[in-house]
């Protein structure tokens, strides 16, 4: 997929004593991306949907200076980030109603610091294993190509006894990763779902065919690997198309000998994210009719709807029985 190019992009003044802000700033340079300099990003649309366009080709190069990490249940023990927001414009995603009415996207860069929080949570947990997901609030892969600071992290998590790394992505330019010395310790997971699902309502995304692709390439340079399969959606020839789905990764990692973990996740929304769903994406096809659903409590503090508890048996079950069918060598971490 092309690489994400903003429109615009602030710059906090103290990126300058680091030498991935500067990266980042030669980068922006030679791509002609006008630059400001600002502690403060301004984003003025006429209109809602035009402040959320507009701040999604935006960026914020800027630092990361949080020292206590958060934990990351179930996908990891701690996550931390080297971004923020992403280019993709996902109708259900959940960062819909959590980072504001304007999500433009930072980019951190002072990557020798953000490892050195890492090494302290690492530290403070010995002699176990502590595993780091840097996805949560971002795609990771989106806008490294602004840094490199990714490739990195791989790098000294590969040097790391104690710590493993996560990366979950919806993109495929994966080749910056791919002759790194990773030493196992990092783990790909790459976002799937149906071409239907994708199209509909991943915009500005790797898709199908590409995700497929990228994860091969992945698998082929030896890392660990694993999909998350979500938001699995109930449609006309769901069936069907997950089937297909499932089919056609096992013809492309048919060669993968190693443990393949998935983590299976059904659609889901609040109350909050419906309304601002509806007013971004205002033809919308999601399924949002909350007479089809039951309320269940999320671990921030919120009700969320999901698919009655029949039909998730029935989701569980079937996608279940796919992957068993077509991976002997799979693992199914969690159905949420």
């Amino acid at each position: 997929m092309k690489l994400f190019m903003p429109d615009t992009a602030y710059v906090d003044p103290r990126i300058y004593k680091y030498d991935s802000g500067n990266i980042a700033i030669e980068y922006l340079q030679n791509n002609n991306i006008p630059i400001i300099k600002s502690r403060k990003v301004v984003i003025q649309g006429k209109t809602p949907i035009e402040s959320y366009v507009k701040a999604k080709k935006t960026i914020y190069v800027t630092v990361n200076s949080q020292k206590k990490l958060r934990s990351c249940k179930p996908s990891a023990d701690y996550q931390f980030a080297l971004s923020s927001s992403c280019p993709g414009h996902c109708e259900y995603c959940y960062l819909q109603t959590t980072q504001g009415e304007k999500p433009y996207m930072k980019v951190f860069v002072n990557i020798d610091e953000i490892i050195d929080v890492i090494k302290d949570h690492i530290d403070n947990n010995l002699p176990n294993i502590t595993t780091f997901e840097c996805g949560s609030i971002t795609d990771p892969i989106a806008l490294d190509h602004i840094t490199g600071n990714l490739k990195k992290c791989i790098e000294f998590f590969s040097k790391s006894e104690y710590g493993r790394l996560r990366v979950i992505t919806k993109y495929n330019n994966v080749e910056p990763y791919i002759n790194i010395n990773h030493n196992n310790h990092t783990k790909f997971r790459f976002s799937i779902n149906t071409p239907y699902v994708i199209n509909k309502f991943e915009h500005n995304t790797s898709n199908y065919e590409e995700r497929i692709e990228g994860a091969s390439k992945i698998a082929k340079a030896g890392y660990p690997i694993g999909f998350i399969i979500a938001p699995i959606m109930i449609y006309d020839n769901w069936k069907d198309e997950y089937r297909q789905l499932l089919e056609k990764l096992k013809t492309q990692l048919i060669d993968y000998n190693d443990k393949i973990t998935f983590e299976l996740i059904q659609h889901r929304f609040t109350a909050t994210a419906k309304e601002l769903i509806k007013t971004r994406f205002p033809n919308t096809k999601l399924d949002l009719d909350e007479d089809n659903r039951m309320l269940k409590w999320g671990p921030y503090g919120k009700f969320k709807y999901v698919y009655k508890k029949e039909t998730g048996n029935e989701i569980k079950e079937y996608i279940t029985s796919l992957i068993n069918n077509n991976f002997i060598n799979s693992e199914i971490e969690y159905f949420t």
